[in-house]
């Protein structure tokens, strides 16, 4: 991934002149300064990634839908998150190739276990066979289709109340307010619900006329939508990362 230029929704500009985007595929950084974020990839991020993780990267790169993946940064945010938590039964909404999912899974303890949904299992199963090289494969239950009739199920069984430690939502922008309203029966009182691209590129404070790619502004609504609702919902704590295109952790405390 580190060898191809990221599609973006619009260059920066500075006294005039293009500035260079980031050449991981995928990069949605924030940060102001490319170099910073190439600092911190090949200081602290880079040298500790696991080969297998790598791997997917690379494998990835090469996928003409490849800005849907998950950062290094990110991918390395998560298996750190997890770990301090003690996650140990997950939920992951959104998996593409899998590489937050492989980050999950290598996070989470042998016994740990990560229910994933996706609607294409061909892009699932493109990065399998490194998952399953992995030795992590046993930890996944994938089921391909829509996410919101499996959650009604869940969401329909008391015994799956409060039954997860963590979740992780990177899929459809527009759903994200339905998600979070059956996740949050689902995520235990303590637990942590992670929501995937709440600075959308930074569309959330640009001007409604403003230049951006058809995507980026259908979904921007959604965005700005779901980020002022968590702000108000008192059953969560929250915290809104510039992690990547923007992470937000809700911590369920009711």
């Amino acid at each position: 991934m580190s060898t191809a230029v990221a599609a973006t929704p619009a260059a920066a500009v500075t006294n005039g002149e293009e500035k260079t985007r980031h050449q991981e595929v995928g990069h949605k950084s924030l940060l102001q300064s490319d170099a910073l974020y190439q600092y911190i990839l090949e200081t602290s991020v880079y040298p500790r990634e696991p080969p297998a993780m790598k791997e997917l990267r690379d494998i990835t790169a090469k996928h003409p839908w490849n800005l849907m993946t998950t950062s290094a940064d990110e991918g390395q945010f998560l298996s750190m998150l997890l770990k301090l938590i003690g996650a140990k039964n997950t939920m992951e909404i959104g998996v593409y190739t899998g590489y937050s999912l492989l980050a999950t899974a290598l996070a989470l303890p042998e016994d740990g276990k990560i229910l994933a949904m996706d609607v294409n299992r061909e892009n699932y199963e493109l990065g399998l066979p490194v998952i399953q090289k992995a030795g992590v494969a046993h930890k996944i239950d994938f089921r391909e289709g829509p996410a919101l009739p499996l959650l009604d199920q869940l969401v329909e069984d008391p015994s799956f109340h409060g039954s997860y430690d963590f979740i992780f939502v990177d899929a459809d922008k527009d759903n994200y307010l339905n998600y979070h309203k059956r996740i949050l029966d689902l995520v235990k009182v303590g637990g942590v619900i992670g929501y995937d691209n709440t600075l959308w590129n930074g569309s959330v404070v640009a001007p409604p006329d403003a230049p951006m790619r058809k995507y980026v502004r259908y979904y921007r609504d959604f965005v700005l939508e779901l980020n002022k609702a968590l702000a108000a919902d008192e059953r969560i704590e929250i915290c809104q990362l510039p992690v990547g295109d923007g992470i937000t952790l809700c911590r369920r405390v009711k």
